[in-house]
């Protein structure tokens, strides 16, 4: 497909005909999700002659600018259009079923269309979530990380590997990014966890990252990612978002979900069954893994949500919401490396 709509409102009837098989009468079209980075929507179709109304999902590039030129700085529409494209009908992890995905050679526009999984049930970072949600969520974990545990059919595809010229971008943007976070938040984090984000920063400044080649990563595995009982309950979660997709080691979602995701509270109270049911998911797709084999790559993983949380508050729109999300995710993650000392590791590994 040469040319597609990079907006809702520039679909055209020929367009749907191309990808559906058919033109609908009529259509219209609501604002649906938190993307901060993306913008989703979902699409009611009629066809007419008695038909049921058809909905659909989809999701474009954000209308920001701010957020849209980091997406397309760090690749993340690409990345996401190549895994509906490559990826998704190979692993074991519940996607949505795809109808189109196409991106725009300078990557700053996409469309993704999607079967709609609703009426479901939105994962909310702020909030948190149940013990059972947890669960369901690192059953998908696993099922993401095992199919393509050290498997080079999946690890060694070209758009995957990691670029070094978005690293270099990261790296020397994150001081930036820290001081925009110090300076938003140094009033509302706790002082001790703040100490900790410079501590990082500092980290993150003198040393280059270790390029892993374990497993697929989700790179974002957190609540405002998932979906609950999808499809009116007919099934239990489905994974989105996949615009950080990348190789690494599958731990690194694990920590980050357990730290930044689900709440302090409830990964202390959980953490080790959690991690007992990642392994005997992992083991039974072939994968064996014992908490004691994973424990060191889990403690680092959770690194990864204060990166997150810095990096993206001072780089996507700032909202009122994304602010509360951002606080979330670092008090989760850096209550989680202060009682494992995850820092510590790190300059170890360095």
């Amino acid at each position: 497909m040469h040319q597609f709509p990079d907006h809702p409102d520039a679909i055209t009837p020929e367009w749907w005909g191309e990808v559906l098989g058919r033109v609908p009468t009529r259509w219209q079209w609501e604002p649906i999700g938190t993307g901060q980075v993306g913008d989703s929507v979902r699409f009611t179709l009629e066809f007419g002659s008695g038909e049921p109304p058809l909905t659909l999902a989809g999701k474009f590039a954000a209308a920001d600018p701010t957020s849209r030129s980091t997406a397309a700085m760090l690749g993340l529409y690409a990345r996401e259009v190549q895994f509906y494209r490559d990826l998704a009908l190979h692993l074991g992890v519940r996607t949505p079923r795809i109808h189109a995905a196409e991106i725009a050679p300078d990557g700053a526009s996409f469309i993704l269309l999607f079967e709609d999984l609703g009426p479901a049930r939105g994962g909310n970072q702020i909030a948190g979530c149940t013990i059972e949600d947890a669960r369901a969520a690192i059953c998908q974990a696993a099922a993401l990380h095992g199919p393509s545990w050290h498997n080079p059919a999946m690890l060694d595809l070209d758009w995957l590997q990691p670029s070094e010229a978005a690293a270099a971008q990261v790296k020397a943007l994150y001081p930036q990014a820290q001081a925009v976070f110090r300076e938003r938040y140094a009033d509302v984090l706790e002082p001790e966890y703040m100490a900790l984000c410079e501590e990082l920063a500092e980290i993150t400044a003198a040393t280059t990252a270790r390029n892993e080649k374990t497993s697929l990563v989700h790179g974002d595995f957190r609540l405002d990612n998932l979906l609950f009982d999808i499809t009116g309950g007919a099934e239990p979660i489905a994974v989105l978002d996949w615009q950080t997709v990348g190789v690494g080691n599958g731990l690194r979602d694990v920590g980050y979900f357990l730290g930044c995701g689900i709440g302090d509270g409830l990964r202390r109270a959980h953490e080790r069954e959690l991690l007992e049911l990642y392994c005997a998911e992992m083991t039974a797709r072939g994968v064996p893994l014992t908490v004691e084999a994973i424990w060191r790559d889990y403690v680092l993983g959770a690194v990864h949500g204060i990166s997150t949380a810095v990096f993206s508050a001072a780089f996507v729109v700032r909202t009122q919401r994304g602010d509360a999300n951002f606080l979330s995710m670092a008090r989760g993650a850096c209550a989680l490396c202060l009682e494992h000392g995850s820092l510590k590791l790190m300059k170890e590994d360095a």
